[in-house]
């Protein structure tokens, strides 16, 4: 991967950021992300932010590189720490667990303010970023899932709107979980990762069948029986 062929993930990202936007990509790592819009004219300004010192440095470097640095401008800090309010209108975030994205979003609130657009691809735990969607008025407008190099990754979508629309018609708890527009489309990267976490869930619901019976495994199994169940119901 470089900034010419960005990996078919950030590719996909790179495709729901509107032309002529300002972007800020937080923990960006090489700064490939920022560097491939803006060199393509994609965008007219981004912001490369990362609190790791040597992802910082390598980002400093890419973007001074490909001669880009009165466009991108590379910070170090943590989440969106990075950003003033009004200084971008589309925030990526890509490469994390959903749980740590959710929580960047939550200690940085007051910076979306003006922001239009957030575009966010979980590594695992797409859920917890919807919930977080759904309970600070960002609607869901738009998800992609897709398969690479034997890994299945989910690409999240959300402008300020209404944050209940995607889910009418819906079970709420299905649609959180495994996402309402994914669950319309039942791509074969979607029907694959869904597969295979009812087959690990089961195989760990018969371990738990096997063990000593007490409230938490009583708690567990009921747990997992019904997210097995609630996935089937999609599936089938």
């Amino acid at each position: 991967m470089n900034i010419d062929k960005l990996s078919q993930r950030l590719q996909t990202v790179a495709e729901y950021i509107p032309e002529g936007s300002r972007i800020a990509d937080i923990g960006s790592d090489h700064a490939y992300l920022p560097c491939h819009v803006v060199k393509k004219g994609k965008v007219s300004y981004a912001i490369a932010g990362e609190v790791v010192e040597g992802p910082f440095q390598s980002a400093k470097k890419q973007v001074e590189a490909e001669g880009l640095s009165d466009r991108i401008d590379v910070r170090k800090g943590n989440g969106l720490e990075v950003i003033s309010n009004d200084e971008v209108d589309c925030i990526t975030i890509a490469g994390m667990g959903g749980a740590l994205i959710a929580s960047i979003l939550d200690s940085g609130e007051a910076k979306l303010t003006n922001v239009k657009r957030l575009i966010l691809q979980p590594n695992l735990s797409a859920k917890s970023i919807r919930l977080w969607l759904l309970e600070h008025g960002w609607q869901l407008v738009a998800e992609e899932i897709l398969e690479e190099d034997g890994k299945i990754y989910e690409i999240l979508v959300a402008e300020k709107g209404e944050p209940n629309k995607p889910y009418h018609n819906m079970n709420i708890a299905a649609s959180l979980l495994m996402g309402p527009f994914l669950i319309e489309q039942k791509k074969v990267p979607f029907v694959k990762k869904w597969r295979s976490e009812v087959a690990n869930w089961k195989r760990i619901l018969g371990r738990l069948e096997e063990a000593a019976e007490n409230e938490d495994n009583q708690k567990k199994r009921m747990e997992l029986s019904n997210k097995i169940l609630l996935v089937e119901e999609v599936l089938d």
